[in-house]
């Protein structure tokens, strides 16, 4: 008989993905949601839906005793409590999984390891935060939870991605920059180009999540990301390349930027110092990164259709600020 999953979430992206890498690799998935988003799965076979909200423990115990699931993939625990109930509810099954974030560590190691670098310290009212001030923090704590219910025999684990991109990608971060180098041949990017934030495309993601269920360790973690990382600067011709464009990138320091009231972290992406994150212990359990270049294709075929159908203009400087940086820059030249 096929494997049962119960997939906490599952509807907008991550989610998206994993209940098809699951569905694919012969799983029968049973989604759990308040039903707040529309279920791209509603006429899937194999793909049933428990609804309910995930904060209510009552609900979430009657979606373990009727679905019985032998994996839970538990993808909107955004606080540490969340963490702690399912995995008493779920004690019992074969793998739960908890979806962190590479947010979670609070060293600036290169990279950032597993068993090495520090998580972020969590207080009691960042436990119960929602502002995204506190969300490392609180995904931190979450990854705790888990290690302590894996001391108590509770077969949970945790991955880490970074800023996951790929179709069905609603935080038009990385659509911000398909859609510049397809409209304009000279773009600006912050700094010098070398500003490296790990990405994880989203399939990817759903494969970590499915290999760690199937053979992680209970109470460890694991990082999942892209196994080959882009500068910002090497980021935007390899995405022109899939758009079919040609872009300029023209780099823009803090000063430049001013000149038109930005500041280098008012664009998508960019962060300092580097965000990097080792994936070795995640691919030596058999896991495989999508290629890069094969991500970036999809994610911009995807972003391309999607603008087309009418998706919002994602969030980032305004053309006409970066025209203004653009016109400081060439009076440089």
């Amino acid at each position: 008989m096929a494997r049962h999953a119960l997939v906490v979430g599952g509807t907008r992206f991550i989610g998206r993905h994993t209940v098809r890498e699951l569905l694919d690799a012969g799983y029968e998935v049973t989604l759990f949601n308040r039903g707040s988003h529309a279920n791209p799965f509603a006429d899937t076979e194999g793909v049933a839906h428990v609804a309910g909200d995930r904060t209510d423990d009552d609900r979430l115990a009657a979606a373990a005793a009727s679905v019985d699931p032998e994996v839970v993939v538990d993808l909107v625990a955004y606080y540490p409590r969340d963490v702690r109930v399912a995995t008493e509810v779920f004690a019992d099954v074969e793998a739960y999984v908890y979806v962190s974030s590479g947010a979670a560590y609070g060293a600036e190691a290169i990279p950032k390891r597993e068993d090495e670098t520090a998580l972020a310290p969590c207080s009691d009212a960042q436990a119960t935060d929602d502002s995204m001030a506190s969300y490392g923090a609180r995904k931190a704590e979450g990854d705790r939870a888990v290690a302590a219910a894996a001391a108590e025999g509770v077969p949970a684990m945790s991955v880490r991605p970074p800023v996951v991109y790929g179709p069905h990608d609603y935080t038009g971060r990385y659509a911000y920059w398909i859609q510049r180098v397809r409209a304009h041949d000279r773009v600006v990017v912050p700094g010098d180009g070398t500003n490296l934030w790990h990405l994880a495309f989203a399939e990817t993601v759903a494969r970590g999540i499915r290999t760690v269920a199937e053979a992680g360790t209970p109470g460890e973690a694991y990082n999942v990301a892209d196994r080959r990382l882009l500068t910002l600067g090497d980021l935007l011709p390899a995405v022109a390349s899939a758009a079919g464009a040609d872009v300029e990138v023209v780099t823009a320091c803090g000063r430049e930027l001013a000149a038109a009231d930005l500041a280098p972290d008012a664009f998508p992406l960019y962060r300092d110092p580097p965000h990097v994150l080792s994936t070795a212990k995640l691919a030596a359990l058999g896991w495989e990164a999508v290629p890069v270049e094969t991500a970036i294709e999809r994610t911009v075929e995807h972003v391309i259709e999607a603008r087309e159908a009418g998706d919002p203009p994602e969030p980032g400087p305004d053309r006409a600020d970066e025209e203004r940086v653009l016109a400081v820059l060439d009076t440089l030249v």
